[in-house]
Parts: structure tokens; C-alpha cells; sequence
């Protein structure tokens, strides 16, 4: 797309699951070239304190599931297209990757509309980083050798015929934004008869020096994470696959329980 001298652009980036080593090159060196960095909540501010030109607007614009005062996809899209709109240049900062579970789509739509040049940088997704620093390999040979990511949430409408083919599946499910009701997941699961002692890892902040991993199984999630609550972000991974984390991990887990620091919290 071309660019014209009073239009700006915009880079759309992933900065990976946490772990601030955790970015690409590419990136590096448009964190140091932007003007303007508009960043998600669940973004490591290390990426931005360590690598962005010290005179770069930074804009923290969270979004946070069941926070009425986070911002809304409409208030990001629009400073997005505002500073791009003043010939800045723009760097639209999400954590994971930039297609997996975010609103890329309509963030896409508005720099068309606008006509305004952009760029897609990719990025490490929550599920490739914490089967990584868990030594959980989400593919292996006599345990699964597919893979299913997924969301599970309030809004989450999935049919019975989806709810079926799930739980008969021998893939390794991942689902993400789904620790808060991790007790209906399972209690879905078991209802369409996935086996019951189905291994399942809670993994809070994975790649994160606070990373904790909680292990279970469907039938004893409800009594094994009784009163428990698990910070954000948080990954469920579903499958045989997680009988090899005691044998594999290898990252040192966080005794204290405590966050990463949560931009806009």
C-alpha cells in the first residue's frame, strides 16, 4: 500500500506471551522507530521501557474482560487512526500474536476505510509460549497428534454437535480466557463424555518469572482448585499430553503467587 506524505502508517505487533526476550527482531526495531506505541494491558512494560525511543508517546489502552472502565475495541481503534491520521507513525502493541484471539479484524477494516498504510508483525501466542516453559509439547507422538485452540468464556456459544466432537477428540485442547470458569469447561467436557481422567494444566503467566502451573484432571478440577483464583493471563491446556510436564519442565515456577505488573489494571 502506498503512503503519502500526510498520512502516517500503522504496525500491528505482537510482543509474545510475556517473557520480554520473548520479541522478534522485527520488532525491536519498530518499538525504536515509533512515535506513537498504543499497548495492551497484558503487554511486559519491560518490552516498551527496554527497546521504544525515549520520546514515543505511550498510550495504555487496556482492555480487560468484565472491567467496565477498560477501554472499549472502538476508543483503541480510534487512537489508532487518529495519531496515523497526524502522519505519525503508529505501533498498535498487542500481547501473544497479533491474529490469535484478538479484534485485529476490525482494527484491519478501519485503517482500509481510512486508507491509512499498516504492516503486520507476528508474534510468540500464549499457547506456543507456555507449552514451551512448561515442557509441554502440545503435538507428540502417542499422546496427540493434533491441536485445538480455543476460547471459553460467558460469551463462548459453542453447539452440542462442537461440545460432541471435543470431548471425543484425541487432540490436545488449549483454551485461553478460560481460568475463571474453569468448573463449567470441565463440567462441558464431561457432560459429552470426554474421559474423565483426562489430564488439564492451569498455567498462570506462563513464560513470566511469576509462572505457576496447576495440574488436575476433569473429573477432580472442581475439588483440586476449590476457592482458588487464577491471575491474568491464564492458559488451560487439555490433553494426555500434560502427563509430560513433571518430566519435562524445566522454568523455575513463582512461591510467592504474585503478577507481573498489568498495564492499565
Amino acid at each position: 500500500m502506498s503512503e503519502s506524505k500526510n498520512t502516517g502508517r500503522v504496525i500491528l505487533a505482537g510482543a509474545g506471551p510475556g517473557d520480554a526476550e520473548l520479541i522478534t527482531v522485527k520488532l525491536h526495531k519498530r518499538l525504536a522507530e515509533a512515535d506513537v506505541i498504543i499497548t495492551d494491558r497484558l503487554v511486559n512494560p519491560d518490552i516498551i521501557s527496554d527497546n521504544a525511543n525515549s520520546t514515543a508517546l505511550v498510550l495504555f489502552a487496556g482492555k480487560q474482560g468484565y472491567n467496565e472502565n477498560s477501554f472499549t475495541q472502538d476508543e483503541v481503534t480510534a487512537l489508532m487512526i487518529q495519531y496515523a491520521a497526524q502522519g505519525k507513525k503508529v505501533l498498535r502493541l498487542k500481547g501473544g500474536d497479533v491474529a490469535f484471539f484478538s479484534n485485529v479484524l476490525d482494527e484491519l477494516q478501519a485503517l482500509i476505510e481510512n486508507g491509512i498504510p499498516f504492516e503486520i508483525i507476528p508474534g510468540i501466542t500464549a499457547a506456543s509460549g507456555a507449552s514451551a516453559y512448561t515442557g509441554i509439547p502440545l503435538t507428540v507422538r502417542g499422546y496427540a497428534q493434533g491441536v485445538q485452540l480455543l476460547t471459553f468464556n460467558p460469551n463462548s456459544h459453542y453447539s452440542p454437535e462442537i461440545w460432541k466432537q471435543l470431548a471425543a477428540s484425541s487432540d490436545t485442547l488449549v483454551f485461553y480466557m478460560a481460568a475463571k470458569n474453569i468448573t463449567d469447561l470441565t463440567e462441558l467436557l464431561l457432560r459429552y463424555s470426554r474421559r474423565p481422567d483426562t489430564p488439564l494444566a492451569v498455567i498462570e503467566q506462563a513464560t513470566t518469572v511469576f509462572q505457576q502451573v496447576h495440574l488436575s484432571t476433569l473429573k477432580n478440577c472442581v475439588s483440586d482448585f476449590a476457592g482458588m483464583t487464577f491471575s491474568s493471563p491464564s492458559l488451560v491446556i487439555i490433553g494426555d499430553v500434560v502427563k509430560l510436564y513433571e518430566k519435562f519442565k524445566w522454568a523455575k515456577t513463582s512461591e510467592t503467587g504474585s503478577v507481573f505488573v498489568e498495564l492499565n489494571a
